[in-house]
């Protein structure tokens, strides 16, 4: 695989030009999972190499000098390359070559006793050039399961092994992201209280719930799949307008007949793209798609779960004060959710961030 980048960016940019042109300002790095330890190689342009060292690039082209530089060459590199599990894995350097036609230097590393369930990945490996990339692939033993392009502005990528233990990283992450933004969104939330707010017994609550929870999952699955992806420019102004929609609908239906399930379906669907925006700047593990859709689903429902035991139980204990009072707080808390979601609408419509 690294030969044929290399071979790549020779027909690319013309690496076979003379050392001085540095015609490819890019480096090759393997992250191997093997046997409960990682190990792998990295190539790196002998210009990169020289920058650092203050030599000229032809002296690195001599195998007898890159031998003797090994130390140095491998010191310099070794703090640019972050591999984070619970703790930060030290390279241990095994080896280094000399790609003569390729002009580039090939070292080797091992970290043993290295079984993780998620590396979180970070390197700048030359921060004089701005313009240098690191293209890194990540193998479980032999099959290659992830790539990154790293560059001077990038930040970690984590990645989750194929394992139980990934899958519980997974999991742990996921989950508290989930619980995270059904915290933080308060659309998200004023939609749910809206919802709640002319109450109801403990089953019709569920249904609505329920049905909230089915809407989202389906189409945050089908955007974080890129099966339907609106943009976020129709999504956001939709979630407002829904917003809008049950706090009006508490004010003009009042105790008839309760269609809140309905709306909680049908508008779930549009707060699922919602979620999925939010999932997608996340990042998505591709090598744990699965896990990561449902342990995110699984948090945004302990989020709302726990919104609406303690909005259902605020309601239920105005309720029992007074039914006067009940209804001021159903009159009020609609018109809250009304002007809330008229301003997100403006705010989204006209004044986009």
């Amino acid at each position: 695989m690294i030969k044929r980048f290399l071979a790549a960016a020779a027909v690319a940019f013309g690496l076979a030009h003379p050392v001085s042109a540095h015609p490819a300002p890019f480096s090759y790095l393997d992250v191997v999972f093997r046997n409960g330890n990682i190990e792998g190689s990295l190539v790196v342009h002998v210009i990169d190499v020289a920058q650092e060292l203050g030599m000229k690039p032809e002296q690195l082209m001599n195998s007898d000098v890159v031998r003797q530089q090994q130390q140095r060459i491998g010191d310099v590199l070794q703090r640019r390359i972050v591999l984070m599990s619970d703790r930060r894995l030290s390279l241990a350097w095994t080896g280094i070559d000399l790609l003569r036609e390729d002009q580039a230097i090939k070292l080797t590393y091992r970290i043993r006793d290295a079984a993780p369930g998620a590396v979180a990945i970070d390197t700048n490996l030359f921060p004089y050039d701005p313009n240098h990339q690191t293209f890194i692939n990540v193998y479980e033993d032999r099959e290659l399961r992830q790539q990154f392009i790293f560059n001077a502005g990038s930040e970690p990528r984590t990645y989750y092994l194929g394992t139980t233990q990934g899958a519980i990283e997974v999991m742990k992450t996921f989950v508290k992201s989930g619980i995270h933004h059904i915290m933080i969104g308060p659309d998200h939330v004023l939609f749910l209280v809206g919802l709640l707010l002319l109450g109801g017994s403990t089953m019709a609550l569920v249904k609505i719930v329920t049905a909230f929870t089915i809407g989202h999952s389906v189409t945050l699955t089908l955007a974080a799949l890129d099966i339907v992806t609106p943009p976020a420019s129709v999504i956001e102004p939709a979630i407002a307008l829904s917003i809008v929609f049950v706090g009006a609908d508490n004010l003009v239906r009042g105790d008839g007949r309760d269609l809140r399930g309905w709306v909680a379906l049908v508008f779930g669907l549009v707060h699922g793209f919602g979620f999925a925006n939010v999932l997608r700047e996340f990042g998505l593990p591709r090598e744990a798609l699965g896990w990561s859709l449902f342990s995110f689903n699984v948090g945004v429902e302990i989020g709302q779960v726990a919104i609406v035991l303690l909005v259902a139980a605020l309601l239920e204990a105005i309720r029992r004060q007074s039914a006067t009072l009940r209804q001021r707080v159903v009159f009020a808390g609609s018109i809250v959710v009304i002007a809330a979601g008229t301003y997100w609408f403006v705010e989204r419509v006209f004044f986009p961030a």
